[in-house]
């Protein structure tokens, strides 16, 4: 049997989607007898690499390193989940969208609440995009699995149809209802 390829991946979001994510609990073990898990902030992979067969992008797409890794999973992978309310709907770091630029918000975090502070250049922190967007209105998903974080059986109700072959199918409000 041929192991499946599993990345998984953190754009802006809490983390909390991989915390439930961890919350498998005993069915990681049986989750690992399947994949191999070759990018993830889980494992600390710096570079992602080509033939994954499924990802799961928790976050939303704030800054241009986003944009630029977003395009190179969608390239590289063969069924892009968007995982969580943040990939889905931008859900709380679009939160700062109705300011229409960065400026703003660069202005307010690091001038505005901090002591003599200044906003930071080059290389310290990607250039933040005007917008922040959901990951379908930048590259084209597969699956789409809701939450704020999703349980984990929702979590396993997409896995598990992906590690037979077969193609996940959420219905009822306990699998896709967002929040």
């Amino acid at each position: 049997m041929t192991r499946i390829q599993l990345a998984t991946v953190w754009l802006s979001g809490c983390s909390g989607c991989h915390m439930s994510f961890l919350d498998l609990d005993e069915w990681l073990f049986d989750l690992a007898q399947q994949v191999d898990l070759v990018y993830s902030p889980l494992a600390d992979v710096k570079t992602y690499p080509p033939g994954v067969d499924v990802a799961l992008v928790e976050g939303a797409i704030a800054n241009r390193d986003h944009l630029s890794l977003i395009r190179q999973v969608r390239d590289r992978t063969q069924c892009l989940i968007s995982f969580g309310d943040c990939a889905i709907t931008g859900n709380v770091p679009a939160l700062r969208n109705p300011l229409g630029r960065a400026d703003p918000v660069l202005t307010r975090a690091y001038l505005e609440t901090a002591d003599g502070a200044q906003i930071p250049g080059g290389d310290l922190v990607p250039p933040l995009l005007d917008t922040v967007m959901p990951v379908h209105t930048v590259v084209p998903v597969d699956c789409y699995l809701p939450g704020c974080p999703p349980n984990a059986e929702r979590i396993r109700a997409v896995l598990k149809p992906l590690l037979q072959g077969d193609r996940p199918a959420l219905s009822g409000a306990e699998l896709i209802r967002f929040g």
